[in-house]
């Protein structure tokens, strides 16, 4: 689908116009184009880049391959951007990426992307509803899409933070529950999103120094803010980073103190009865004449016997005690 929108002094005049006139209205100046082609057939994006704005092939092809890193290419009479929006599912631990590309030219400016997108629908109707708020000119409408495409990161942000503080109490309620899985694919989707936002913030941050004309000096303040708004996210995705790796440490240190335990309690047991497992494989051995078998007296001295280990075995009791191994 492929949708147009045409502003003069800020008014919206026509919207979906045709291709032959999207081609006049270029050479008019006092019009500004908006071409938005959602999900439009290779053939129409061709016919739309090529034939009716006459992009660079390079761009061109940028625009139809995907392209996994955000970037910023001057073409002298307009700028072409790949940015990224993004959507986080937390029952799937799925952290999706839809590609948004846009051509901002003087008096034009041009989204290409596979998918519906909120920030584009967001724009779309504040256009219609207050042109002269949002569509004055392409760089103005361009700040407003992308101010809109990162607003959405703050969801996917939150609905990150919520899964990673139910794992963090799992943890520490439940430390015998193995969470390495859940976090390497959290890490990963963290990962993912450093990715992104790293990328993207340079890109804007280029804009912002002005190093491009097709953006006016005016407007620059605001793409700085942009460019704060996408540090504080890349911050964010820092700190997510570092959670999962504290809560990964915490997981492996507690895990190993369970483990510390189990053996102090097996080694104190293995102390314990050392000293009747002594005397005991004593009078185990297969030989002939051993003492004590032997006579009347044979019960009284197993009993000394037991009273000897016994002692023995409280007085290694105490002394662990005392010591505090046990």
């Amino acid at each position: 689908m492929i949708r147009s929108f045409v502003f003069s002094q800020g008014k919206l005049m026509s919207q979906d116009v045709g291709f032959d006139l999207l081609r006049q209205f270029l050479f008019d100046e006092g019009v500004h184009l908006w071409v938005d082609a959602e999900d439009a057939t290779e053939a129409e994006r061709k016919q739309l880049l090529e034939d009716v704005f006459s992009f660079h092939p390079l761009a061109v092809e940028d625009c139809i391959a995907a392209t996994e890193r955000p970037k910023v290419d001057d073409y002298d009479t307009y700028i072409f951007l790949v940015t990224h929006a993004v959507n986080y599912h937390a029952d799937q631990h799925e952290f999706q990426t839809t590609e948004l590309n846009m051509f901002v030219g003087k008096n034009f400016l041009v989204t290409v992307h596979d998918t519906p997108l909120r920030s584009i629908a967001k724009v779309t109707e504040r256009v219609q509803r207050n042109a002269p708020l949002v569509a004055r000119a392409p760089d103005r409408l361009t700040y407003h899409i992308l101010d809109a495409l990162l607003d959405n990161y703050g969801p996917a942000l939150d609905e990150m933070s919520r899964e990673i503080a139910a794992l963090e109490d799992k943890v520490l309620k439940d430390p015998s529950v193995d969470i390495l899985g859940d976090v390497m694919q959290l890490k990963t989707e963290v990962h993912h999103m450093r990715q992104i936002v790293s990328p993207q913030r340079e890109m804007i941050a280029r804009i912002a120094r002005g190093e491009f004309k097709i953006v006016r000096a005016h407007l620059l303040p605001y793409y700085r803010d942009l460019f704060d708004h996408l540090s504080r996210i890349g911050d964010s995705a820092d700190s997510y980073r570092d959670t999962l790796t504290n809560a990964l440490q915490v997981h492996l240190n507690i895990q190993q103190m369970q483990i510390n335990r189990v053996i102090k309690v097996l080694t104190v047991l293995a102390t314990l009865s050392m000293p009747m497992l002594i005397v005991t494989s004593f009078y185990g051995m297969n030989i002939n004449h051993v003492p004590n078998t032997e006579g009347a007296g044979w019960l009284q001295d197993y009993l000394v016997v037991f009273a000897i280990t016994g002692a023995i075995t409280a007085v290694i009791t105490w002394i662990l005690k005392h010591k505090r191994w046990m």
